[in-house]
């Protein structure tokens, strides 16, 4: 498991983990307690991400697909719980967004810029691009409905009315149903829809199932510890540095909490693995919705 935590240039920030509760138990109102605590999130979530790829090795194409694709956002989502606890809101939808814009458009194209350096074709997986994108539609339907009920009926998106709850708790109630249906299609007619191309991912197993286990809880602890202590400084660090609630969800957290996996899909673009580049925020992407 040792063998983990140097297997990316990125982990090189988790010094940042130990800086942080030093920085805190010193001057807990200081702005190097929400930065210290951002940079170690990066690394933290590569490690929950490598934890679930071990363990997706060992599991066959279809659970090793439903583990990545459930547990790939384990940093944001643990981020946006205690967000949620600590009444920010406003600052987990823009998390959000900024996310889905990230992935989508930055991190894919990107992607795509690296891998066809040199190469003149790179090939995916159709059937797990069209899938997805199916899903992604009815997600970004769901995320947009309220608002353009709002706008609609009071022309104003201040307004919030029963029925605007009414709404999002059904629409939370069909992107469930539709998740459901989705693992049910990929478990049953095509096992290997989140494995393009169906790859065998138990050659690439390198660590046994209780050190990936175990980096998953440590990963996931940590994680925790961590995002209380970013959201805690979040108040003086958005005085200090004169910013808003949407700028640091947009920006900073949608950003360290898909570090890593942005690193992952670009380098793995270059390697010419433009299937795996591409699924990875996509499919993410397209289960975020639903799992809000």
């Amino acid at each position: 498991m040792l063998r983990a935590f140097v297997s990316s240039p990125l982990n090189l920030l988790l010094i940042a983990a130990p800086a942080s509760w030093i920085a805190d138990l010193a001057a807990p109102g200081s702005s190097w307690v929400f930065v210290t605590a951002a940079a170690s999130l990066i690394p933290l979530a590569g490690l929950i991400g490598l934890g679930t790829e071990q363990l997706a090795a060992r599991s066959g194409p279809a659970w090793g697909g439903f583990l990545n694709a459930t547990f790939g956002n384990a940093a944001e989502l643990i981020i946006a719980l205690v967000a949620l606890h600590s009444g920010h809101v406003g600052l987990v939808k823009a998390s959000i967004t900024g996310s889905i814009v990230g992935n989508l458009l930055l991190v894919l194209g990107l992607s795509f810029f690296v891998g066809g350096i040199g190469r003149k074709t790179q090939k995916f997986h159709r059937t797990a691009a069209t899938n997805t994108a199916a899903m992604l539609f009815l997600a970004v339907v769901a995320l947009v409905m309220p608002a353009v009920f709002d706008l609609s009926l009071y022309g104003t998106l201040q307004a919030h009315p029963k029925a605007i709850d009414r709404l999002s708790f059904w629409s939370a109630i069909v992107l469930i149903a539709a998740y459901g249906g989705s693992l049910a299609y990929s478990f049953s007619a095509h096992r290997d829809l989140f494995r393009p191309g169906g790859e065998s991912t138990r050659a690439h197993a390198t660590m046994s199932t209780s050190g990936a286990v175990l980096l998953l809880a440590i990963g996931t602890i940590v994680t925790t510890i961590q995002a209380e202590i970013l959201v805690g400084a979040m108040a003086p660090a958005l005085a200090r540095f004169e910013l808003t609630e949407l700028f640091v969800g947009v920006i900073v957290v949608a950003l360290i909490g898909n570090a890593a996996e942005h690193y992952s899909a670009v380098a793995a673009a270059r390697r010419d693995e433009s299937a795996r580049a591409v699924s990875c925020p996509q499919r993410r992407e397209g289960l975020r919705g639903k799992k809000l």
